[in-house]
């Protein structure tokens, strides 16, 4: 899967958290978010990194820190950019061109049951249409303790087409990355918090529910800095997961075939290129790329 001579490439620095990776195959752009500077920037061969949202994920006029900006980034059916929005509590839509773009936002899903999400994390889209994703409480200056919090719990959800939002699960501590297996029959999710990282996987009933759920990985010993955070699935089935020490790489059942060590920094999540031959690693305040094949 990975040539042994493969190496780790810096593409860029200098950021503050890097986060949300997305390859977009027609641009030939890779754009990710800086989650502490509110910002999202392009990386293309030809000019490197260039400033492409801002503010990316926090749009009032009150000062605030923490992890303020966008997380997950992802290109709907439309080809619009969908984005995880921490400061402002919701997934969104950018109205704009992918190649003119603007903070042009529109709530995609925002509330559940009347009361505000946390901080929307990471999201997968179906074939079908429907949204699934993650809400832990990293958005909150607080953490689970913030005032603003309305919900009691951090949770995985699904958004219909007719954009109705249903709570999956509240049952993972810090639900990070998301993602289907191939087949549309099984959803991983990871939990991030501390001393409880993990993978877990969930069959998708005929009625949209999870049930089965189950440990694919138990990461809680691991001492290596980082958590289980963002991850991809390739057209294999094969998993690749940011998590302690860098990324982690499964098979579908969930045998661990490998991982790419990054000595120290801190790996959030990663995305992978349609030919599956390169993936691009967003890590503390790097952006880095391994080609694979």
């Amino acid at each position: 899967m990975i040539k042994k001579d493969a190496k780790i490439e810096v593409l860029a620095e200098g950021f503050t958290f890097t986060e949300g990776p997305v390859w977009i195959e027609k641009e030939k752009m890779l754009l990710f978010s800086d989650v502490p500077a509110n910002t999202i920037y392009k990386w293309t061969e030809a000019k490197g990194k260039e400033v492409y949202l801002k503010p990316s994920g926090y749009t009032g006029q009150e000062s605030r820190g923490g992890f303020l900006g966008s997380n997950g980034l992802l290109l709907g059916k439309d080809g619009k950019l969908l984005l995880c929005q921490h400061g402002d509590r919701r997934i969104a839509q950018m109205d704009a061109p992918l190649n003119a773009p603007k903070t042009n936002y529109v709530t995609v899903a925002g509330e559940y049951k009347g009361k505000k999400l946390n901080s929307p994390n990471d999201l997968f889209l179906t074939a079908a249409g429907d949204l699934y994703f993650t809400d832990p409480s990293y958005g909150f200056e607080g953490g689970d303790s913030d005032p603003k919090k309305e919900l009691s719990y951090q949770g995985v959800y699904k958004m219909n087409k007719a954009g109705a939002v249903t709570l999956l699960t509240d049952t993972i501590a810090q639900p990070n990355g998301i993602g289907i297996f191939p087949g549309g029959k099984t959803l991983l999710v990871s939990n991030s918090a501390e001393n409880n990282n993990g993978w877990y996987t969930y069959d998708i009933a005929a009625n949209g529910f999870l049930t089965n759920g189950k440990v694919f990985y138990n990461a809680k010993q691991e001492k290596e800095p980082g958590g289980c955070d963002g991850l991809k699935i390739d057209k294999a089935g094969n998993v690749f997961a940011t998590g302690p020490g860098g990324l982690w790489i499964f098979n579908k059942t969930g045998k661990l075939l490998g991982k790419i060590k990054l000595n120290g920094i801190v790996a959030a999540n990663c995305a992978l290129t349609p030919d599956g031959k390169t993936i691009y690693i967003t890590a503390s305040n790097y952006l880095l790329r391994v080609k694979m094949q």
